[in-house]
């Protein structure tokens, strides 16, 4: 379960941000998840609520938005966008992909108090 490791990085810079701004509390925390990811949501959402644990952020909303992959297509030289690993290209069925985007966690707000 790599969710514990990512989530406990992530509640770091959320930590330095949410001081560096002079906030009290972190009300909600919006993240970016790659659809190549592994990332599990039940898995991160139990994970992030333990490393918010004694934090500014304990208790805040968590909002996940899924972005898909885009790998460029070797075969038809079309950069396209893709939902799985194993998944061909859509335009030519083609499978020699080399992934650009999508396989990363990415913090991209915080609303804070």
């Amino acid at each position: 379960m790599h969710e514990i490791s990512l989530c406990l990085s992530a509640m770091e810079l959320i930590e330095q941000q949410a001081r560096q701004h002079g906030a009290k509390r972190v009300t909600a925390v919006w993240l970016e998840i790659g659809a190549l990811s592994c990332i599990e949501e039940h898995a991160l959402r139990f994970s992030f609520a333990s490393a918010a644990h004694h934090t500014l952020a304990e208790g805040c909303q968590l909002e996940i938005e899924y972005l898909p992959a885009r790998a460029w297509c070797w075969t038809c030289s079309m950069s396209v966008l893709i939902e799985k690993h194993d998944e061909g290209c859509p335009q030519c069925g083609g499978h020699q992909l080399r992934v650009e985007s999508g396989d990363s966690l990415r913090l991209k707000q915080l609303e804070v108090e």
